[in-house]
């Protein structure tokens, strides 16, 4: 795989990766169904658990490219800070777009 390739792998699976907890009611969207809905904080739990396994697909992916570059506490926050960026969409759809029911 490509460096572009694996940069765009590492885009999208970031993007689809922030979006999940939001789109659906069960617990790592393949646990049991919270009653009645799952809170803001399990969530947000969800997200740093998908930050982390994102960043360690990145992490698999740059060491097959090359030497693994070290990185200071700025990139931690500005990824981190990306990734949250990335679950807007989600968090839209889930808390401020009415459903008619």
């Amino acid at each position: 795989m490509s460096a572009t390739a694996s940069i765009w792998l590492v885009i999208v699976l970031a993007a689809i990766g922030a979006n999940l907890p939001f789109l659906s009611q069960r617990w790592l969207l393949v646990g049991p169904k919270a009653a009645p809905t799952k809170p803001m904080a399990a969530r947000l739990g969800e997200m740093v658990l998908l930050y982390f396994l994102v960043g360690g697909i990145s992490l698999l992916l740059e060491r097959r490219v090359g030497q693994i570059a070290p990185q200071q506490w700025e990139f931690y926050a500005i990824t981190a800070t990306l990734f949250i960026t990335l679950a807007f969409p989600g968090f839209i759809y889930r808390y401020l777009v009415r459903r008619k029911a």
